[in-house]
């Protein structure tokens, strides 16, 4: 056999190999929970809305990678199928349009873009919608350069908890003396997100959700946590010198524990709870 016939057989068997070794790895790594939720923080039972926002981040990766192979797939095959050959002289056949080809390319993105806009929205008007009965749970939260206050509506009871952040420094136990916002298990809350001063932006990465919070004009989240634990929050609106040190907790726990914690805060609510102008339509209320 000669030294090329050799060549191109190892080069055939190197090949191969790197295609079933990235096989094995696609469909091993497909089986784990980071991949089939797209790697996104918490997990589908933090709130009732996590499945519907897992769902369509998810499918829609698994659309845009399908497209991307089979465009990839015809742009390799264009490439080697209409490659210039050894013996071809001269220029190849030039061709001005083709009319249905380009009625492909323009229909079907489209056709694409209408498909994600309906699944989108959707998707939006179940997280979005207020629910048919008033939460027994309202929250307001106010976000102030560089802290967070928290009001408590639960069952006649009206608490508040205002919070003053320190500078961080970076050394460990600061997360500990952060503001913290109580929300029971299994307890449909109302979010009714505020800004004493700049704009500020209401992000829990496990919640799968970001509001920005406007002067002025509240905002609103709905959901219902369905996970006991401690969950990150921080503000995503750039606000200011100390933006990156406007952070806070999360802790989810059973309704008793969340009563006791009530029981341990100030009587009434935040003079920032009123701060409103109640003829402008907030985001997520009656939208």
């Amino acid at each position: 056999m000669s030294s090329h016939k050799r060549t191109n057989n190892r080069r055939s068997r190197l090949l191969k190999g790197v295609a079933v070794a990235s096989t094995a790895a696609l469909v091993l790594t497909g089986c784990s929970e980071e991949v089939q939720r797209g790697w996104l923080p918490g997990s589908r039972e933090t709130t009732n809305h996590n499945p519907y926002l897992t769902d369509l981040w998810v499918n829609s990766w698994i659309a845009a990678t399908a497209i991307g192979l089979l465009v990839w797939g015809l742009m390799i095959w264009v490439i080697i199928a209409y490659r210039r050959r050894k013996n071809d002289v001269g220029y190849p056949k030039q061709l001005a349009y083709n009319v249905p080809l380009e009625i492909l390319y323009t229909v079907v993105p489209l056709v694409m873009v209408f498909v994600l806009f309906g699944f989108t929205d959707q998707v939006q008007r179940a997280v979005d919608t207020p629910p048919a009965e008033e939460p027994e749970l309202v929250v307001n939260v106010v976000g102030k350069q560089w802290a967070w206050d928290f009001n408590y509506e639960y069952k006649g009871m009206e608490k508040n908890d205002p919070t003053i952040q320190a500078h961080l420094d970076g050394q460990d136990g600061k997360r500990d003396t952060l503001p913290t916002l109580y929300l029971p298990v299994d307890v449909p809350v109302k979010l009714e997100l505020t800004s004493r001063d700049v704009i500020h932006s209401f992000w829990v990465p496990a919640f799968l959700q970001k509001r920005d919070m406007i002067p002025g004009k509240p905002n609103y989240m709905y959901l219902t946590p369905g996970e006991i634990g401690d969950f990150d929050g921080k503000c995503a609106e750039l606000c200011g010198e100390y933006h990156s040190e406007m952070l806070f907790n999360v802790k989810v726990v059973e309704e008793s524990e969340f009563i006791d914690h009530l029981n341990t805060l100030e009587d009434g609510l935040l003079d920032d709870k009123y701060d409103r102008n109640p003829n402008q339509n907030p985001v997520g209320e009656g939208n």
